[in-house]
């Protein structure tokens, strides 16, 4: 397989192809299928820690057979860094970076500053897990010296196109790129606790659970929802940017990325292979993709193929429900079952050896399917026949969908198309050729990458009678670089006169060109690394804290709770509503005259994810003059500049140098510790900062998925977005139910993106005298739906446990009586109740 190296009819950049690597097949069905760069883990810090994943130890070998390849390896350390961490990270960072790795890719705000500390000129990619959705997330990656940002998942061509034109306008470009193909989160990349809160495994560690591909019940108002087949109501379509590929191209982004550090390496070989033809066939003539290239793409793995939200907010396609696990082409369904044969009307291919399973609409339970013995025609039917006892048909029903799942035939071919030490796909090499009698030919050659060779022949060139060495003859020559990353590209001829060499001379030259050009391309990159400096030098200095008492700062999520919490004399006041229009009446109610001294503050929450042309309702938050803002993203540093502002927990603070960041270059008056540090590691956090810069929430819902894909939409009305939905958000309660039995809280913001609150509330009542005495004092408890009888008591029961006058385990046991349920230890060491 060879790249295309054909000029562009549009004068477009050619994308970048990224393919994931989990293990050394992967990396090398990457390369053999026209990848231009891999992204791979090691054994620490990456969000993939399920997968293989490569050694330290293996970089210098893998970044030396990627770049004679003449393809890029970029590093992922795209998980959080806990406090205890910077020291071992440093050291794991100084390794990557004198690998000559080209790039790392980085979710943590304190990686960055500590990377480009330690190396004025190393490459930092801004990671997905970073939610970059904005001209101002751009932005704020550059100004902590990213020079890549991958963007959220979530946004449109139509955003891309107004990124980068924002970008443009304020000379903050940096080059973009864009998932292209794979598994789609439903929860925004770095946003997501799911699996921190159901089972203590941080998908900002790289631990993800998957929840989001379990079932769920819809319970509207109290009642079970029935959609019939329909329960896996979190699990996305996989992405397949295929279908817009041209689009993407015409964005300007520069890199297209895809997904898949778990998967084998003929999904990479395969999806890869598709991508990397399309995307030369889209280069030189804007074409469509093939039926063929669609197949394969399914074959490969697919959960049902879709644009995610290339196209804009689609809440009937992007989730169809039916099942979040890998299926296949699509083959019809069961017409009939006689004599141990099934009948089908086929809608895709099918030989004997394929693989197939029968979908009843059950996919929890044990599906049956297996490899097909016989396949016959039968007019527009087709009569499929199995190995005796492979299945069981009475398990299967006429109506049944059938899946193929298995192509044996494809496999190998994927197989093959990476195997053996010979490479398979070349990348060009232009040549240019100089010489006249008497003298040594000189042959320069230069690859993609700007390496440069040029060899002399070692004999002198002379007079040819016949057969004089012409641009046709040193084509056929210097081409033949079969079983070499290279072939040959453009050939231009500056020979004078009519001349020959002996063809063993020529051929000499070109294994010398080879050997030459791979020596240049596999020498390491040389980044500067400085050898004098730490991580300890951008450290917080600590100052001392004011002894002041404890205080308590209550979060609410509508007026009832608000006027609940400002009876029982709360000091501080944050509100997160769904609709912003309601914050000035909440702040009228605040500043009502009332015999409470000193007066409360309330502080207003804007919606966690700001996209471009949604300024509007930053500027609508802000006219309800509020004491101050909770910030939740970059746009919203940006926007409230001025203003008083707190740091929210969705800014990811998990060690000093992140927290140091926030607060010397945004000023912001408190950071809220992230959800992923245990209780340990929280106080690692307070002993390497300042602790009055910090408040932690110590009673909570967590926020699990924080998502664009709206449930209310997709499932109680048949609308595709807010134009036409209806709005069931404001009219139903709804929650999800899962399968142990917990019903979580699902609420929708002024974006239209819901938030799943988990049903089980979690308290740090039992740390909260430790985190006293190391100098915290600011404690945040949050309420989702609670009434206003238990805001009330459960603000109570805080107070008291802030004046020392119960323990945490008292509390704990209180509020367990007053919710008649069990409590369980959390996953991060906090307690957790029911409600």
């Amino acid at each position: 397989m060879k790249s295309d190296i054909s000029p562009s009819p549009l004068s477009l950049q050619r994308p970048e192809l990224l393919a994931p690597a989990g293990n050394w097949d992967c990396a090398k069905a990457a390369v053999e299928n026209g990848a231009d760069a891999i992204y791979f883990g090691l054994d620490r810090f990456n969000a993939r820690m399920r997968a293989q994943n490569f050694t330290e130890a293996d970089l210098p070998q893998l970044m030396t057979f990627l770049h004679r390849r003449g393809v890029k390896g970029y590093v992922t350390v795209n998980t959080l860094i806990f406090p205890k961490e910077l020291a071992e990270a440093q050291q794991y960072l100084r390794t990557i970076i004198a690998a000559g790795v080209d790039a790392v890719i980085v979710q943590d705000i304190g990686i960055c500053r500590l990377i480009r500390h330690l190396s004025p000129d190393f490459p930092i990619h801004a990671s997905t897990q970073m939610t970059i959705t904005s001209a101002a997330g751009v932005e704020f990656a550059k100004s902590l010296g990213c020079q890549l940002v991958v963007l959220a998942r979530e946004c449109s061509l139509q955003e891309i196109n107004k990124i980068q034109q924002q970008i443009a306008l304020q000379e903050t470009s940096l080059p973009l790129e864009v998932f292209v193909h794979g598994a789609l989160c439903v929860a925004y990349s770095g946003q997501c606790l799911t699996s921190e809160a159901l089972g203590g495994r941080s998908a900002n560690r790289g631990e993800c659970a998957q929840a989001c591909r379990m079932p769920y019940d819809l319970i509207a108002d109290g009642e079970v929802v029935n959609l019939k087949e329909r329960k896996y109501l979190l699990s996305p379509q996989d992405l397949a940017g295929l279908d817009v590929l041209p689009d993407l191209v015409k964005s300007g982004v520069t890199c297209l990325k895809i997904e898949g550090r778990l998967k084998a390496p003929e999904y990479v070989a395969n999806v890869t292979r598709v991508y990397r033809q399309a995307l030369d066939g889209v280069m030189t003539e804007l074409e469509r993709p093939s039926n063929q290239e669609h197949y394969n793409l399914e074959m490969a793995f697919s959960r049902g193929l879709y644009t995610g939200w290339f196209g804009g907010i689609n809440n009937q396609e992007l989730v169809h429900a039916r099942f979040g696990k890998k299926r296949g082409v699509y083959l019809g369904e069961v017409t009939r079952i006689h004599n141990e044969q099934v009948t089908v009307k086929l809608e895709a291919p099918l030989k004997p050896g394929d693989g197939i399973v029968f979908d009843c609409g059950h996919p929890e339970a044990k599906e049956e399917g297996g490899r097909v013995y016989a396949v016959v025609h039968k007019g527009k039917e087709t009569i499929l026949t199995f190995g005796r006892n492979d299945l069981n048909l009475r398990q299967v029903h006429i109506g049944d969908r059938i899946w193929k799942t298995s192509d044996p035939e494809l496999d190998k071919q994927l197989r093959q198309s990476f195997a053996g030490e010979n490479p398979q796909f070349q990348r060009p090499i232009d040549l240019e050729i100089y010489g006249e009698v008497g003298q040594a030919l000189i042959a320069i050659a230069r690859d993609q990458f700007g390496n440069i060779v040029q060899i002399e022949s070692a004999i002198s060139l002379v007079e040819a009678h016949t057969k004089p060495l012409d641009t046709d003859r040193l084509q056929e020559q210097f081409g033949r670089l079969g079983n070499t990353p290279f072939c040959l590209g453009t050939l231009t001829n500056h020979l004078i006169g009519a001349i020959m060499l002996p063809v063993s001379e020529l051929n000499r030259m070109r294994r010398e060109i080879v050997a030459q050009l791979e020596e240049l391309r596999s020498q390491p990159k040389r980044w500067q690394l400085l050898s004098n400096i730490s991580f300890q030098d951008l450290l917080p200095s600590s100052s001392p804290s004011s002894p002041s008492s404890p205080s308590l700062i209550v979060l609410v999520r509508n007026l009832k709770q608000l006027q609940a919490a400002l009876k029982a004399g709360v000091e501080t006041l944050y509100c997160e509503f769904e609709d912003p229009r309601a914050y000035r009446e909440a702040v009228q109610l605040v500043r009502q005259p009332r015999q409470q001294s000193p007066v409360p503050t309330i502080w207003v929450a804007p919606p966690r994810i700001t996209k471009p042309g949604e300024n509007w309702i930053l500027q609508q938050i802000r006219t309800c003059e509020a004491d101050g803002y909770l910030i939740r993203n970059y746009d919203q540093l940006q926007f409230f500049a001025a203003d008083r502002c707190i740091g929210d927990f969705s800014l990811n603070v998990a060690n000093p140098l992140t927290a140091d960041y926030f607060q010397q270059r945004f000023g912001l008056e408190r950071l809220t510790a992230s959800y992923d540090l245990n209780i340990s590691q929280l106080q690692d956090l307070l002993t390497s900062c300042p602790p009055q810069w910090f408040e932690v929430t110590i009673h909570q819902h967590i926020p699990m998925f924080h998502m664009e894909h709206c449930v209310f939409c997709a499932f109680l009305s048949t609308g595709t977005d807010y134009t036409n939905c209806g709005r069931p958000c404001e009219k139903q309660e709804v929650k999800l139910k899962d399968r142990v039995g917990t019903e979580h809280v699902l609420k929708a913001d002024v974006g239209c993106r819901n938030t799943v609150f988990n049903g089980t509330a979690q308290t740090g009542a039992e740390y909260v005298q430790r985190l006293i005495e190391l100098g915290l004092r600011h404690f945040r408890i949050e309420f989702v739906n609670e009434i206003p009888e238990q805001v009330t008591k459960t603000i109570h029961r805080y107070r008291q446990l802030l004046q020392g006058e119960i323990t945490g385990s008292q509390l704990w046991r209180e509020l367990k009586l007053q919710n008649q349920l069990g409590v369980t230890r959390g996953p991060m060491g906090v307690s957790v109740l029911r409600s």
